[in-house]
Formats: structure tokens, C-alpha cells, sequence
């Protein structure tokens, strides 16, 4: 299966002085859901604005290693270059339009692709229905899900060949997580965008992906394909909360080189 994102010992520096990423790599497949795992501050964000170009409006740089899509180097591209080349990022709290319509926030998508707005707003609007029916409403009077879904269908404006979603299920009921995960998968499935996936609801993630990493401080430190890193009974213990027999256990009481000194 070809590679569509291959990142290669890569290093990211903020303000020419901190390190988040420590010579992190992985790839993700053509057509295929990639899952990146791990608690806040493991550095899954940076990862994302490394590959989209949006490091550069935050003062950090992509400082060793290289970032590959279709084997084309990318890393310190400009965002807009990295939108056209077909990699779209959807950003962490929806970052909508609050003052534009919905279908304004839509427009705003197709900048790149302005030619197919039409036929794209319809399919935006097949997988979104309820964005149809709210088509004209200010987005700032959306709730969170339906935010999301706008976000979404932002990024499909663009045509994108890899969509990069950053914390899809934040802030939202579990009902909603799964008709958002749901619509995700269906997307993937009949569009053929490749997905990369960061997301702390470890489960709903594992779920829907086909390959999984997980991230401590700034390096990946396990992986697979979804489905076995779902039963592994590390991940089962550390990140879906469940340890052996079922009980619950505190991912909180457990110490960083302990988890390390297991997994590696």
C-alpha cells in the first residue's frame, strides 16, 4: 500500500529554543484512516502544524528530518502552498466562521478549488444535512456538533487528498462523537481521503482507524494496526481505562518511565 505522508525523523522547535518533537516518524497510507494517540502535550498538535505549514505562524520550524507527501518534500512550505499540493488541516475547537452563514464558511473552503463550489457544496451537503437546512445561518449560533460538521465540510470544499483532523470529539455529548466518527469513516470510504486522526477518545479512534500511533513526549512510542492495539492490554490499561478483569485503572498514578520501560 502506497504512502501518501511519510514524516522521517523529524524535529520541531518553538521560538528557537524548545524541543516538542524528538526525531518523531511515521507514515500514513494512501486511502486509509492513521490514528495519532497520547495525552496532552505529547506533541500530536505540533505534528499536525508541521504537516500543514501552520508552524510557521507560531514561531517554530521544522529543524531535522524530512515530511514527504507523494514523496515530495514538504516541511516549511507555506500553509497555502501545503493547501494546494491537496493537505487539509481541520483544526482543534472548529475555529468556524462566527460572523459568516454557514454557507459563507463553506465558500471560504473552495478558495483553492473555486471552480467546483457547486458540485462540491452538494456533497458537503449529502454527508451534512443539517448544514443545508441552516445553510443561511450565522455559524456563531451553530451548536458545537453541528461547528464540527462545518469545519468538516470546510476542509471537503478543497478537495483535499489528506484530510488532518485535530480533535474531532472535543467538548462534544458521546452521541454526537459517534455520528461525527461515523460520517468520518463514510467519507474516507467513498471519497478516498486519506485521514490523519489525532484524538485523546482513544477508543472512538481505534475504532474507525486502520493504523494507530501512540505519542509520549514528543516520540512515538508504540504502534500497529488499530485493531490490535485496541486489545493490547497496555493501551487497554493506560489510555481506555481498563486493566485486567475489567477494573478501572488511573492513568494519572502511574509513572511516565514505567509506561515507557513497558512499551520499548
Amino acid at each position: 500500500m502506497e504512502n501518501i505522508l511519510k514524516l522521517a525523523n523529524v524535529e520541531v522547535v518553538y521560538d528557537q529554543i524548545i524541543l516538542v518533537l524528538k526525531g518523531l516518524s511515521l507514515t500514513a497510507k494512501k486511502g486509509k484512516i492513521t490514528a495519532l494517540l497520547g495525552a496532552n502535550g505529547a506533541g500530536k498538535t505540533t505534528t499536525l502544524k508541521a504537516i500543514s505549514g501552520l508552524l510557521l505562524t507560531e514561531n517554530g520550524e521544522v529543524t531535522e528530518g524530512k515530511i514527504l507527501f507523494h514523496n515530495q518534500e514538504i516541511q516549511n512550505f507555506s500553509p497555502e502552498k501545503i493547501v494546494r499540493l491537496g493537505i487539509f488541516q481541520v483544526m482543534e475547537g472548529r475555529r468556524v466562521f462566527e460572523e459568516l452563514t454557514v454557507e459563507e464558511n463553506l465558500r471560504c473552503g473552495s478558495y483553492t478549488n473555486p471552480k467546483n463550489f457547486q458540485k462540491n457544496l452538494e456533497k458537503v451537503y449529502t454527508y451534512f444535512p443539517r448544514l443545508k437546512e441552516r445553510r443561511k445561518q450565522w455559524a456563531g449560533y451553530l451548536s458545537g456538533g453541528e461547528q464540527q460538521m462545518l469545519a468538516i465540510g470546510r476542509a471537503l470544499m478543497a478537495n483535499p487528498k489528506l484530510l488532518l483532523l485535530d480533535e474531532p470529539s472535543l467538548g462534544l455529548a458521546p452521541l454526537l462523537v459517534e455520528e461525527i466518527f461515523a460520517i468520518i469513516t463514510k467519507i474516507n470510504q467513498e471519497q478516498q481521503v486519506s485521514v490523519l486522526l489525532v484524538e485523546q477518545n482513544a477508543r472512538a479512534a481505534l475504532n474507525i482507524a486502520d493504523f494507530a500511533y501512540i505519542m509520549e513526549n514528543g516520540r512515538i512510542v508504540m504502534e500497529g494496526k488499530a485493531q490490535e492495539l485496541l486489545n493490547n492490554p497496555d493501551v487497554r490499561e493506560f489510555y481506555l481505562g481498563m486493566g485486567h478483569g475489567g477494573e478501572k485503572k488511573s492513568y494519572r498514578n502511574v509513572k511516565h518511565y514505567r509506561r515507557r520501560k513497558r512499551w520499548l
